[in-house]
């Protein structure tokens, strides 16, 4: 809320819009200080997004903070009257990945898979509190719709860097080299990765973490080069898997023909999250550090006892 309220400033154009959550959004910072600009539209999120298009059509930067769970009632008005329009709103959803205490209808992990299938869409996922200041500014100098998500409650307590920056739309962060093996990581699980990453180390075992940031569009580039070099790549999202990052990604090798490179997609199944801590939750889907190592290990473990052969279709059959 206070990094909107900053870039507002410079915009007179910023406009903010919540479905009857403003203090659980972090709006009402921004509602005292730019009340004219501030629009409540009641628990409507299917009205919030087709109002945000119309804002839009007329030269306003609409920011439509609102849960991620919520944005599933207006999944139509965002596809039809936003993005079919390539009208630059910027949906910032709160409560994206594991929520836990608000149950399962609270579970925002459905955001990316839904998202994603949508033409002419950015969607992004910061790691810290830190990146998220980032990818606010860059959704609101982007012409066209751009998504991103967080989780609840409160940051890492990472430092925060003085100056607000633009990102490159699509462009990963290579956090960690690594050769034996690459985590794909993205929002708050880049944190869980770089921790697996250590435990590797520890033994021996070179682990490369990336930071995805961006689940369209990929960073194709980076993505191939790690899968060329290792082979072997998990990708860690708290979002459900099908459909979702890991989906996205394992699309990509498919496309390139990189079919033959060990993937391990770690997400959530194919359940309704019940509710309960997310530490809790996360350590029953083992999205842990502990779950990464063990997935890596399993992965280096089966290249050892295979060895891949890509077949010559060319050849005679006999």
């Amino acid at each position: 809320g206070q990094t909107l309220v900053q870039l507002a400033a410079d915009n007179p154009r910023v406009v903010a819009i919540t479905a009857a959550m403003p203090a659980g959004t972090g709006l009402v910072t921004f509602a005292r200080t730019y009340p004219d600009r501030f629009f409540d539209v009641g628990i409507a999120e299917q009205h919030a997004v087709t109002f945000a298009a119309g804002l839009a059509t007329e030269g306003y930067r609409p920011v439509v903070a609102i849960y991620s769970t919520f944005l599933q009632r207006a999944f139509d008005q965002v596809l039809h009257d936003v993005c079919l329009q390539r009208l630059p709103v910027v949906f910032a959803l709160d409560r994206g990945g594991i929520v836990g205490d608000d149950g399962a209808t609270h579970q925002g992990l459905f955001d990316f898979a839904y998202l994603r299938i949508i033409p002419n869409i950015v969607v992004m996922a910061p790691k810290d509190e830190n990146e998220l200041r980032h990818m606010l500014k860059t959704a609101l100098q982007y012409d066209g719709p751009i998504a991103f998500r967080y989780p609840r409650g409160t940051g890492t307590g990472c430092p925060i860097e003085q100056e607000i920056r633009l990102l490159p739309i699509g462009v990963a962060e290579v956090l960690r080299d690594g050769e034996d093996i690459a985590v794909l990581a993205v929002g708050n699980t880049v944190s869980t990765a770089l921790e697996a990453a250590q435990e590797l180390a520890e033994r021996g075992i070179s682990a490369a973490v990336i930071n995805a940031r961006f689940v369209k569009p990929l960073d194709e580039a980076c993505i191939v080069s790690y899968a060329t070099r290792t082979r072997k790549m998990i990708t860690i999202e708290e979002n459900v898997l099908a459909g979702g990052f890991g989906s996205a990604v394992l699309e990509l090798l498919n496309a390139r023909g990189l079919g033959d490179v060990q993937l391990a997609r770690m997400g959530i199944p194919d359940v309704f999250v019940e509710h309960g801590r997310p530490e809790i939750l996360r350590a029953k889907y083992g999205l842990t550090a502990a779950g990464v190592v063990r997935t890596a290990d399993m992965l280096l473990q089966r290249a050892k006892k295979f060895k891949l052969v890509t077949p010559n279709w060319g050849e005679k059959r006999r």
